[in-house]
């Protein structure tokens, strides 16, 4: 099982050159397999160019950069550049976003996204080829056309030109797509092991399937609602403060179907109205012990890699871990955890 852990972000208040860089050496030296940008307050590319720089054998990948807000040909550039600066380390990790940001955020137009995912991977793979072997660029399709390459504007070919494409899914269509075209699928971190079961897995193995792939093909990576604490008396405080980020995700549509295979579509439906009165403060009441559990991996320092391997062992080839470090034991404990997830 693949470790990855997440780079610096606006929000963190640590966004900077400085702690782009160290973030990416120390994450290697702690021995995480995968470092991760996210498109949340900053482009997902440019950290990655940084990181690169600073190490030598970590994975560097977008998880998750989003896709409609860019032209494939855009899109195609960043990770061509990414995979020859990391020596080939780069993982591209694309993403859908909902119809809101991409049209009212970037002003880019909208469809139904696992068609035009479906075009966005293709396409991408047709640019690539003809970077790599000379092929005459002739992509056409419903959302996507591209039929010019002058050799002016051809980055030619580089020594690793095999890029890995992962994708953000939740629903059955775009699970298909996934298991269809893609390396590796990201899992939302509002998740639940019955939710994977009864639709992540055997609606990747469809697009499989039809691909006359296998499923060893496609490395499957979660995790990210792990909490890990101190003491029982910090895991406490911490239990409480991810019932308010459950909430968040069980109040919105996208996510609603996870919340109805488990029955909880009066629990959905009631926090949906909440937040759109505003009433932010009290949704986490809602949110009980039974669902907690279910969608989070909670415990102590001592027991905490035996629970996320119950978690997600089964199915996950790469989790996300992540744990606040303030001491020199807090990180060889930090050290440890990876060691025994490894294992």
């Amino acid at each position: 099982m693949k470790i990855n852990t997440s780079l610096p972000t606006v929000a963190s208040g640590k966004y900077s050159l400085k702690s782009i860089s160290e973030a990416a050496h120390i994450a290697e030296s702690r021995g995480y397999d995968v470092c991760s940008s996210n498109e949340i307050g900053h482009n997902p590319y440019l950290p990655l160019v940084i990181a690169a720089e600073h190490t030598e054998k970590i994975e560097l990948q977008t998880a998750i950069a989003l896709s409609f807000s860019r032209s494939p040909m855009d899109t195609a550039y960043l990770a061509w550049d990414l995979q020859n600066l990391s020596n080939g380390r780069f993982i591209l990790g694309l993403g859908s976003q909902v119809r809101g940001h991409i049209v009212r955020r970037f002003s880019m137009p909208w469809g139904a996204p696992a068609p035009r995912t479906r075009e966005y991977i293709n396409s991408l793979k047709h640019i690539w080829d003809c970077w790599q072997n000379g092929t005459t660029l002739n992509f056409a399709g419903d959302h996507y056309s591209f039929n010019l390459m002058p050799p002016f504007f051809n980055p030619g070919s580089i020594q690793y030109p095999d890029i890995k494409i992962s994708m953000a899914a939740v629903n059955p269509f775009m699970l298909n797509v996934a298991g269809e075209l893609c390396d590796g699928v990201i899992l939302h971190s509002f998740n639940s092991l019955k939710y994977t079961n009864d639709v992540i897995i055997p609606n990747i193995k469809k697009g499989v399937t039809k691909a006359g792939r296998s499923m060893d093909d496609i490395a499957i990576a979660a995790g990210g609602m792990i909490i890990v604490a101190k003491d029982e008396n910090d895991l406490i405080i911490k239990k409480e403060q991810t019932k308010k980020r459950i909430a968040f995700y069980a109040s919105t549509k996208s996510y609603s179907d996870i919340m109805a295979v488990h029955g909880w579509q009066d629990t959905h439906e009631k926090l949906y109205r909440m937040s759109i009165d505003g009433d932010w403060d009290n949704m986490s009441s809602h949110i009980t012990d039974e669902m907690l559990d279910t969608f989070a991996v909670t415990g102590i320092y001592e027991d905490i890699s035996c629970k996320i391997k119950d978690a997600y062992a089964s199915y996950a080839s790469q989790i996300s871990f992540d744990m606040e470090v303030t001491t020199p034991s807090e990180e060889e404990i930090l050290i440890h955890i990876i060691n025994q997830l490894k294992s």
